[in-house]
């Protein structure tokens, strides 16, 4: 069982380069997010659509965000944020979570894939 199998249950997106991006698409998937979780594969991402601001409480490692605007374009990318931290991006519709140092890659894989 790898350390974010939790997320297997989630509906999924494979992205170029093996990566995948696991859809948080209900009420109690987007507010369990990924808390609680040890650590996050460098392959896997989380997209939160319809959200413009994001918490790492609960969280046990730094997260990259990408805010999303209402096309999917990348509006902007807040790289290692510590556990227990508030984010808001009053002009994105959709964030994107992943382990921190990860941001880039997935930017390049989304404007690639054009998700």
């Amino acid at each position: 069982m790898t350390p974010d199998s939790r997320l297997d249950r989630l509906q999924s997106r494979s992205l170029p380069g093996a990566a995948r991006l696991y859809v948080a698409g209900d009420r109690r998937s987007r507010a369990r997010g990924l808390a609680g979780l040890q650590r996050l594969s460098p392959d896997h991402a989380l997209l939160l659509a319809g959200c413009r601001s994001v918490h790492t409480l609960g969280m046990r490692f730094a997260l990259d965000l990408l805010w999303l605007d209402a096309a999917c374009r990348l509006i902007r990318l807040d790289a290692h944020v510590a556990p227990r931290r508030l984010r808001t991006c009053l002009r994105a519709r959709a964030v994107i979570e992943t382990s921190a140092g990860c941001g880039k890659r997935f930017a390049a894989l989304l404007a690639a894939a054009r998700v």
